[in-house]
């Protein structure tokens, strides 16, 4: 779209909820898998540190999708784009859902992440189509949404695929594409590419845009361990919830969901901060509260009120990271913002894929107290990254 697209389409209340709901339901399918490794285990006949592979291969293909197909956000027209990605996860999901064998349900997964990156060709379209001084509150807005969906996917996951089994959860994913497409299809607007780059040089320009761009690089690599320690959490949950201490499994998992609602809420109010003060002043907060979930894991984890407040804490750590390294990255221009939303959700998204993968390794070796540590390493790079590494030389570097 070019600029004069800001005076011919209004971004209304209305749109702006459309774009939170769809990121919600979307994003959701990357996560049903959590509650789930244990009945998927069961019937495929693996290990859980198999099942545990099925989570990492939704994140690893959710980041080649990234590299490879968000670029065209810029290029491209993004409401025909959106509409092709709903098509083919939505195909994605069904492949899952009838998968006779591990062998095949595992591709399945990585499909699954590949073609779930319709949040990422949304936010940055959100973005462009805001006002400068309200980015920040309009990117809220939109990721309350997309964090919703990512805690509540648990919950549904976790109670439909008690009641019915996990096939039943991928079927219902399927047709919620199918409805989303129609949403789309009505109520989108059209847009018009940003750039005239060939799929080639679009490519090629993503070294040359961490290169000069210190912001990026450092949201990166901030949402790179916000995300990594979120995820290994969210993946060792169900075993620790199964063993004799707990006694419980992939209904309760999911409902633990429902304990970071309050935390997705407060994604707006990061926004507004974000466009009032520096997004580096909530990135440096959202890194302490993380770290601080990990205490309390660590000292109470044998409790379920320690568990709740963990999470509740945890949420609102990565809530708070994302937006505001969402708002900074999307303030660093208009002709390359999906290439740079790209880089960031990358970063992001392999950060919670070496998480998943991590907190099941810790769990099967070392238990509850493994996790917890693996945990507290990638707060500890966060901590130093954020206050020592990129400290900010002037006070114009803190933007």
């Amino acid at each position: 779209m070019s600029q004069e697209n800001h005076a011919e389409f209004v971004l209304t209340k209305s749109l702006i909820l459309l774009m939170a709901v769809i990121c919600g339901v979307c994003v959701a399918n990357l996560y049903y898998i959590q509650p789930l490794e244990a009945q998927v285990a069961s019937e495929f006949r693996v290990s859980q540190g198999m099942a545990g592979i099925a989570a990492t291969m939704t994140q690893v293909g959710y980041a080649v999708g990234l590299v490879f197909l968000v670029p065209l956000g810029d290029i491209l027209e993004r409401r025909d784009l959106i509409l092709r990605m709903l098509v083919l996860v939505a195909a994605s999901l069904l492949a899952a859902a009838i998968s006779p064998s591990y062998g095949v349900f595992l591709p399945a997964m990585f499909a699954i992440g590949l073609t779930t990156i319709v949040p990422q060709l949304i936010v940055p379209f959100a973005a462009h189509l805001s006002r400068p001084e309200a980015r920040g509150k309009v990117i809220g807005d939109v990721m309350s949404g997309l964090l919703i969906g990512i805690l509540l996917s648990r919950a549904f996951s976790g109670l439909l695929g008690s009641g019915f089994g996990w096939r039943r959860v991928y079927l219902c994913a399927a047709g919620l594409m199918a409805l989303m497409f129609l949403l789309v299809l009505l109520l989108f607007p059209k847009s018009r590419p940003v750039s005239d780059l060939s799929y080639a040089a679009l490519l090629k320009s993503i070294p040359g845009l961490i290169r000069n761009q210190r912001p990026l690089r450092e949201s990166a690599v901030n949402g790179f361990f916000l995300f990594g320690s979120f995820s290994i959490f969210w993946t060792s949950l169900v075993f620790l919830l199964e063993t004799p201490l707990y006694r419980m499994g992939s209904r309760e998992a999911g409902l633990f969901g429902f304990a970071g609602v309050a935390g997705a809420l407060a994604a707006p109010l990061i926004g507004k901060m974000a466009d009032r003060k520096s997004p580096r002043f909530p990135i440096g907060i959202a890194v302490l509260l993380s770290t601080l979930a990990y205490a309390v894991f660590a000292l109470f984890g044998n409790r379920l009120w320690g568990l709740i407040l963990g999470v509740v804490i945890l949420d609102l750590g990565n809530q708070g990271g994302q937006v505001s390294n969402q708002a900074r990255i999307h303030s660093l221009g208009d002709e390359a913002r999906s290439r740079n939303n790209m880089i960031f959700m990358f970063s992001y998204f392999i950060g919670g894929a070496t998480g998943s993968f991590l907190g099941t390794l810790s769990w099967q070796k070392f238990g509850w107290a493994g996790v917890c540590a693996v945990g507290f390493l990638f707060q500890a790079a966060a901590l130093i990254f954020h206050f020592l590494v990129y400290r900010p030389r002037h006070p114009a570097a803190a933007a």
